[in-house]
């Protein structure tokens, strides 16, 4: 049922070349200086990974779902912080203005990004607005000059770096999210737009995290993506595709430590013979696999059907659902296989580890999950 194509199977290649080529022997590195890989970005915007998901015309690679899942996969199997960077470009800020934005937006900026020469950010979380949309503070108040913007944004992907981000605000507080939230593209250089906080995090250190700042800052009527008080609802839409992402990250991570974690088992002897062979270890590495298994097809299930053009809103979640959770199951089995060589930076188990566990916080945590695929069994769908 989901057998891949051979030009499928040649991109899975190669997407698996570069990274152990051009990622793995940094990965440490960048991993203990939270170094952004400003190369390595370059090169997979010349690759076409920047743009995956978008048509030809416009500076994409023109491929599907199914393509991009297997790009993240394979990135995230050697570091989760590539996958992320990736999908934060590709999923939310690039898709964004692809689903919101006019023909004229779409040939200014969908071109630049979907290329590479862009970096791209989305910014729907604040501080005091995270599970909670509709406690979000930022304004957009319009006036002869523009929209004028205030406020702030946290936990922002690519932040620090981006040449240009999404951004939903209020434009009218009485409305909320039933239509009081708009989107504007803001770009790097604009008065009164600048990064905060670069954060330091537990994992996916070489993955940019940052504040996003906004003090009477003028946007042109022209940046306004998709209509008045229409944010919202196109932002939801972006993350049905952002979940995809998500779960595909969540298998790279979670493949990336079972491999680990099967070849450590074959090296290492214990009482005359490697642990492989003992019982308590075959049966942890064939949960780990099993459940990755099922993750793999929850997934390529969400991404065909968005292929396809369905409405994948419970099928997304359900794959974010799954892939998030069994990959942190997988990721802490793998650090119980190496034993005490799981806790030290030496093997790349405790970094799996520590990097998976975003995948069930990111673009809605699983608690969110689980009220969208209720929401969804309840309409009757």
């Amino acid at each position: 049922m989901f057998g891949l194509t051979e030009e499928q199977e040649q991109l899975r290649a190669a997407v698996r070349a570069f990274a152990e080529g051009e990622v793995r022997p940094f990965v440490s590195e960048w991993d203990e200086k939270s170094e952004f890989p400003h190369a390595v970005v370059k090169k997979l915007g010349a690759m076409g990974l920047m743009g995956v998901i978008f048509p030809e015309e416009l500076g994409g690679a023109g491929m599907g779902y199914v393509e991009y899942v297997l790009a993240i996969e394979e990135l995230s199997r050697v570091d989760g912080s590539i996958g992320i960077i990736v999908a934060s470009h590709n999923s939310l800020c690039t898709n964004h203005i692809m689903l919101a934005g006019n023909d004229e937006q779409k040939k200014r900026w969908v071109t630049k990004l979907a290329s590479g020469a862009w970096l791209g950010a989305w910014g729907l979380t604040e501080p005091g607005s995270g599970s909670d949309a509709g406690g979000m503070r930022t304004t957009a108040v319009k006036t002869d000059a523009g929209w004028v913007i205030n406020g702030g944004k946290t936990f922002i992907t690519n932040g620090t770096y981006s040449d240009c981000a999404v951004v939903l605000a209020l434009t009218d507080k009485e409305k909320g999210t039933h239509g009081g939230v708009s989107a504007f593209l803001v770009e790097r250089g604009m008065a009164g737009f600048r990064s905060g906080r670069k954060e330091n995090k537990l994992g996916l250190r070489a993955s940019d995290t940052a504040e996003l700042i906004f003090e009477d800052c003028v946007v042109p009527e022209e940046n306004l993506l998709g209509a008045v008080g229409g944010g919202f609802r196109d932002a939801m839409r972006v993350l049905d595709g952002g979940r995809i992402s998500i779960a595909a990250l969540a298998l790279g991570m979670a493949r990336g430590a079972l491999d680990a974690a099967l070849q450590y088992s074959q090296e290492r002897r214990q009482f005359g013979k490697a642990i492989s062979e003992f019982q308590a270890i075959q049966f942890k590495l064939a949960t780990m696999a099993t459940e990755l298994d099922a993750a793999w097809l929850l997934t390529m299930r969400a991404a065909q059907m968005k292929d396809a053009g369905m409405n994948v809103t419970k099928e997304s979640a359900m794959a974010k659902l799954f892939a998030s959770e069994a990959a942190c199951r997988i990721c802490d089995e793998g650090v119980q296989i190496h034993g005490g060589y799981g806790f030290i930076k030496d093997f790349p188990a405790e970094k799996f580890y520590r990097d998976v566990k975003l995948c069930t916080i990111g673009e809605g945590t699983s608690e969110i999950q689980r009220m969208v695929i209720a929401r969804e069994l309840l309409r009757g769908r």
